[in-house]
């Protein structure tokens, strides 16, 4: 099969699809791969580091488009990427449908098969989700430690604390792959802790990570109660295929004190606060009630070297499958399915689009 790697155009994101190694090892399987020009030199990957790899690098975006079967990408499509999809074509990137209705329409209309990395379900984890997941979970404190410097609007504090001062307080919510990442990183950083989740084993997996973490069940009152005193509130809420529910209303938000940051990293699903709403990296930062609010879409992308090699080599086995005659046998990839022939497919995705008339 032919697959096409095209350049990312969505704001200062740096991923692509696939690194060099793994396109070597689709060839290696009797696989031809079409790169565009540069769609790997914000990861750090020159042309020439692909046709090493035995793949060929084509000139622009519609040379790929119009020369691949099986089109492997980070971002969902942007305006520019839907002038070139065709119905032939299976799409394999992160979608995020339920926070984005009229993408949905529009790949419908296409006609093609689109799959999604964050509904690959295998084992009963996200493989593909999982290694984008930790990243935002760690970027999380690194920016919320910057927003709160004081030159930066912030309170003015260190998150650790020191002898003689306070130690900051960190609220995550949401104990899975991101939210546990967040955690552990500031705990590393010797803030105090508060995580909530509904999963006892996680909260049990949660308390063990540091004498400074406390893990409560998720109810409305007790985040309430919680966010006066949080300095940075982290959001990594996830319902597969479903739209994040909101836990954080603007009241709670407004509760918080002047200077205080707030994460969402659920933002690609639809957000878990009130007051959030989608941000790049080319204008990441807006204040809601006082409270910085830091919500990308495409939080690794700011780390496109580490992403892009994490992420290929999660891809990897599922490239291949996919790039198979068969590859409609595999369980992983149907919970992937988002849209085929004019339909969406995945039952998550298909009831909240649905549902929304």
């Amino acid at each position: 099969m032919k697959v096409g790697i095209p350049t990312e155009i969505k704001p200062l994101e740096g991923r692509v699809g696939l690194v060099p190694a793994a396109c070597a090892e689709l060839i290696r399987h009797g696989h031809e791969v079409l790169v565009q020009a540069g769609a790997g030199h914000n990861s750090g990957y020159r042309n020439a580091d692909y046709q090493a790899a035995g793949a060929q690098v084509l000139a622009d975006a519609a040379s790929v488009y119009e020369a691949a079967e099986l089109i492997v990408k980070v971002k969902e499509p942007q305006e520019a990427d839907l002038a070139h999809l065709r119905a032939h074509h299976r799409l394999f990137c992160y979608l995020h449908l339920a926070a984005n209705r009229d993408l949905g329409a529009r790949l419908k209309e296409v006609g093609l098969t689109a799959v999604a990395f964050e509904t690959v379900r295998a084992g009963g984890i996200l493989p593909l989700l999982a290694p984008m997941s930790e990243i935002a979970g760690r970027l999380a404190l690194q920016v919320g430690t910057y927003l709160l410097h004081q030159p930066h609007g912030g309170r003015g504090l260190l998150l650790g604390g020191l002898a003689g001062a306070h130690r900051g307080h960190v609220v995550v919510l949401g104990a899975g792959v991101a939210g546990g990442a967040a955690v552990h990183t500031a705990v590393a950083l010797g803030a105090r802790v508060t995580v909530f989740d509904i999963d006892r084993e996680r909260m049990n997996a949660m308390r063990a990570v540091g004498h400074n973490v406390t893990a409560l069940y998720a109810y409305q009152q007790a985040i309430g109660e919680t966010l006066p005193s949080a300095d940075l509130l982290i959001g990594a809420v996830l319902l597969p295929g479903r739209r994040a529910p909101h836990l954080v209303s603007r009241e709670m938000i407004r509760c918080m004190a002047p200077g205080s940051v707030a994460i969402d990293i659920s933002v690609d699903q639809g957000g878990c606060m009130e007051t959030t709403r989608p941000t790049t990296y080319e204008d990441p930062v807006y204040v809601e009630e006082g409270v910085s609010h830091f919500c990308v879409t495409n939080m690794p992308g700011a780390v496109p070297r580490t992403a892009s090699q994490a992420l290929s080599a999660s891809l990897i086995p599922h490239v291949l499958r996919l790039a198979s005659p068969d590859w409609d046998e595999d369980p992983a990839l149907m919970e992937g399915v988002n849209v085929r022939a004019g339909a969406y497919v995945n039952p998550a995705v298909k009831a909240e689009l649905e549902d929304q008339g």
